[in-house]
């Protein structure tokens, strides 16, 4: 993190400081020093810009293509793919605890043995759309476990596979999510979806703030601002769109698999562009559900460890009946003796 220093020596006034500037993290995946700086990043931020990740930008823009012309029909024909329970359409309401966005979404199993069976109206070609689903998940899938064994080299750890191979287990409880954010000049989402500003304007919170519980998420854009991401003591930093590049944000599980040296970003998306929507793409890279989640024991050489073991599913249920603010880590930290 960078921060930039000002002071004005002519009348010996004390230092002002201005607010932190600061870069992401670039990692250029075609490059040998790809590794440390994932590492770096994560041990920073929990948070870098992927760029060479070799996805085809055609199967990028015909997802998107067909995602904007799913959420571009009528209300009563999105909700004919079936509501979110919790995998389906979503319209405004995030989970089951109160929270609420300026947002509707996708959310769709990944793993092999659940079809995404998406029942469209007749206007919208639902085998094309399926395809296009199909193609960059399984993009993902290949870009996720990529950056996975990268991490591993990087931390220096024998089994290279030792995340990947979570992602390319049969029983992957991977999930795939396309959000859209409407255009917010036409008003509504509720009082308590809006967030004043320090210019006392209205912006409208199109996702509330939260760490994302999985161990990594593969994110990217319409090119379209609104995602920031908390840098320590309440500071949301603004993240520049980048129409051909990836985001790969760490999970609380990664954080707990790390012993704490990873940190789990916190971010949210505030709409305030006004008058062009946002559309979102993440992949969620999520563990088997009996996967054991604990400090990998390559990393401890003999250190105590942070966090109580739990399994994928325990942590996913906790997830789910909580508020999207909620610390949901804090159960499973250890108490240090005193």
């Amino acid at each position: 993190m960078q921060y930039s220093y000002m002071r004005n020596c002519s009348n010996n006034r004390a230092a002002t400081f201005s607010p932190p500037v600061v870069t992401i993290p670039i990692v250029d995946l075609s490059k040998p020093d790809a590794q440390a700086l994932i590492v770096k990043a994560c041990e920073d931020f929990g948070f870098f810009k992927v760029i060479n990740h070799g996805i085809p930008m055609d199967a990028i823009s015909l997802l998107e293509e067909e995602a904007t012309k799913f959420f571009s029909l009528p209300l009563s024909d999105k909700e004919k793919v079936g509501l979110a329970n919790p995998f389906g359409y979503g319209n405004k309401r995030l989970g089951y605890n109160g929270d609420v966005g300026w947002i509707e979404y996708l959310l769709l199993k990944t793993n092999s043995q659940h079809s995404n069976t998406l029942t469209l109206p007749s206007d919208q070609n639902s085998e094309q759309f399926r395809c296009a689903l199909n193609e960059y998940m399984q993009a993902m899938r290949k870009m996720a476990c990529e950056v996975l064994e990268l991490m591993a080299e990087g931390l220096k750890i024998e089994e290279r596979n030792v995340l990947s191979k979570l992602v390319m287990d049969e029983q992957s409880d991977s999930a795939f999510r396309v959000n859209h954010y409407p255009a917010s000049n036409g008003g509504g989402g509720g009082d308590e979806s809006k967030n004043k500003n320090k210019n006392n304007t209205t912006n409208m919170v199109g996702f509330g703030e939260h760490t994302d519980p999985q161990i990594i998420s593969l994110l990217r854009s319409n090119n379209t601002s609104g995602l920031q991401i908390d840098v320590g003591d309440g500071n949301w930093i603004p993240v520049p769109p980048d129409h051909s590049s990836f985001f790969v944000n760490v999970g609380d599980s990664l954080q707990v698999m790390t012993n704490g040296r990873f940190k789990s970003v916190r971010h949210r998306v505030i709409v305030d562009n006004g008058y062009k929507s946002r559309l979102s793409m993440i992949y969620f890279v999520g563990p088997p559900l009996s996967e054991k989640i604990a400090p990998l024991p390559s990393l401890m050489l003999g250190k105590e460890s942070l966090y109580k073991e739990f399994t994928w599913f325990e942590y996913k249920n906790a997830a789910y009946s909580t508020r999207l603010a909620t610390n949901r880590l804090i159960p499973y930290e250890k108490i240090a003796a005193s």
